[in-house]
Formats: structure tokens, sequence, C-alpha cells
């Protein structure tokens, strides 16, 4: 369930610094937390995994500038979720507004971004049960078609948006229904954009072209800062299953290189690749939400992406919502 209530919270300003990899986020976010005392609530579905630091580009311990929260918070293999991280990150909103800072939600996973911000519930969480666990052993035997055939029998809205090859979804939507909830009402709540905070979005981006040359760039940089012998100790430490998960983009690809000796060059492109696919779905999802204000931050350094910031947010009154979105550039000096 939402650990906080929107009456309680409506008042208390956060600001959100939200868009794809590699554009500028963290350094932007810190720029700002300095500036107007601030403390940063990572909101990267990865940066909870202690160890995996430099292929999630966790900023260093000893060079961050102001405290950062939801970092680190399990193990590689740990099951988190989106309802485990509205918990954690609300707490963390509430202690930095206790201790008279300004909150910063930083990060590229829209979802949890959508977690920890806005009305959102959890009634029944995400962790695994027993009856899940029947549900798995069923899909097993009749297959995602025959488990979907069976949604459509109890829940006929909620299996025309959830396609039959979907188990996962299939499962969690017959989950739901044995409990009263519907996954198709669920989808509803979730198109619904409203924050329990006074919250601020502020978005950055970059011309295309471009955000993929900072992203190779930045595969580069994880792979000579030592990516492969990250994966290697993580490997040692049992987390392979961990490390190769589908979102784990910067390790699956560097197993069979640790593991078998496998091509690196063919992994760095791999990675490479996966990861402006990446980018690419989170701009969808960002420019989906008409509350982000965007700033254009192609050629631009993280002084001037800070000082469009600085005036979007003067063009605010605390209180009243943010403006009607739109895009900041900056003109040269």
């Amino acid at each position: 369930m939402s650990t906080a209530t929107p009456d309680s919270t409506r008042h208390l300003r956060v600001i959100a610094i939200v868009g794809p990899t590699a554009v500028g986020k963290t350094a932007l976010a810190e720029h700002l937390a300095v500036s107007l005392g601030g403390e940063i609530v990572s909101a990267d579905s990865m940066q909870v995994y202690r160890g995996m630091d430099i292929g999630t580009a966790k900023p260093p311990a000893e060079a961050r500038r102001v405290p950062y929260h939801c970092l680190d918070i399990v193990d590689p293999g740990t099951p988190f979720s989106a309802a485990l991280y509205q918990h954690e990150a609300r707490e963390a909103i509430a202690r930095i507004a206790r201790a008279g800072a300004l909150p910063f939600v930083c990060g590229g996973t829209g979802l949890y971004v959508r977690a920890a911000l806005d009305d959102w519930e959890f009634p029944h969480g995400e962790a695994s049960t027993p009856e899940r666990q029947a549900l798995e052993r069923e899909a097993a035997e009749v297959g995602p078609a025959g488990m979907h055939e069976r949604l459509a029998l109890v829940d006929l809205d909620s299996a025309r948006l959830i396609h039959p090859s979907n188990v996962r979804r299939t499962i969690r939507a017959l989950e739901m229904a044995a409990l009263g909830d519907s996954y198709a009402a669920q989808a509803a709540r979730f198109s619904v954009r409203d924050s329990v905070y006074d919250a601020v979005f502020l978005g950055l981006t970059m011309e295309r072209e471009r955000l993929y040359r900072h992203i190779e760039t930045r595969v580069e940089q994880m792979v000579e800062a030592g990516l492969p012998d990250e994966v290697r100790s993580l490997l040692a430490a049992g987390f392979r299953d961990a490390l190769t998960a589908a979102q784990a983009i910067g390790y699956k690809e560097l197993v069979p290189v640790v593991e078998a000796g496998a091509d690196l060059a063919e992994a760095i492109g791999q990675i490479k690749q996966a990861t402006r696919r990446y980018a690419k779905r989170q701009l969808t999802w960002f420019r989906s939400d008409p509350r982000i204000r965007w700033i254009d931050a192609t050629d631009r350094s993280t002084d001037e992406c800070a000082r469009a910031a600085f005036g979007l947010l003067e063009s605010d009154e605390p209180g009243t919502g943010t403006p009607a979105p739109g895009t900041w550039r900056l003109t040269a000096d």
C-alpha cells in the first residue's frame, strides 16, 4: 500500500529530473541540489542492487556532492518491485523534508518515478505467493494461450489488454481477479497522472544521434573502468541469474566473455545496441507525460542546463502545479 497519503504531502515540493540514459540527469540533479540545499532519491531500478555499480552508472560514494537515497538496497537476485521501491522512496522523501532539505527524484526508470510521486497503490503487492507459484506451474502445463483463455473467462476486459503470449501479465491478472481486483481497472488508474506531492517534473532531452554517441562513449568508459571485473566478482558471489536477467543491460552481455572467453568487442557492441534501444523506450515513456517540462541538452553544459532549469523553476508558483509543458532552449552566450 502507498506509504504517503495525498492530503498529508500535497504541500511538499519535490523536483523530479527525468530522461533517457546518458543524457546528464545525475549531473544536473547534483548541480541543482547543491545550489538549492537538496538531496537525491535515485529512481533507477538497477541502482538498488549492491555491487552493481559501474554498469548502472551509480555515482561513486567519494564523488557525491550531496546525500543519495535508494541506492544499494538489496543484493542482486533479491526480488525487488515498484511497490517496494515506492515505500523506500517515500520514506526517503519524508526524511529529506524533515531535515529541511529539498527532495530531488532523479532517474530514468519511469515506473519508479511514478511509483514514488504519483497517487498509486499496490494493494496486493508483487512478491511471489503460493497462489502465483500454482499459476506458474499451470502455465508450464497449458502454455500462454491456455492461461490467456482462462483469464478471458474471468476478466474479459483485462484479457483484451494483455497479449496472449505475455504469460507473466496473464498470471498477474488472474492473481488480481482472484483477489477481487482487475488488471484493466489498475491500467485505468495508471493513466491518471496526479502526484501526491507538489511536484515539478523537469526532463532532459538531446538530439537522438548525439545521445547515441553519448551512450557509446559511456559504455566504453564503463569497460575501461572495470565493468568486466565487476561482472566477474558478481558471478563469483553467486549472482549469475541476476546478471543474465533481461533488464541487466551491460552485465548479461559480458557474462559469456567472463565465463567462456567470448569476444569482448562483440559484447561491447551488444551493450551499446541494447542501451540505445532502452533510451528510445525511456523517451517514449516520458514523452507521454504532459507534466514534464523539457530542457534540450544538445551541445549544452551542465551549467547551461542548470540555468535553464532555474528559469523553469522560477516561473512556477509552489502549490499551483507546473505551468504548461514546453521546451527551454538556451541561446549561446
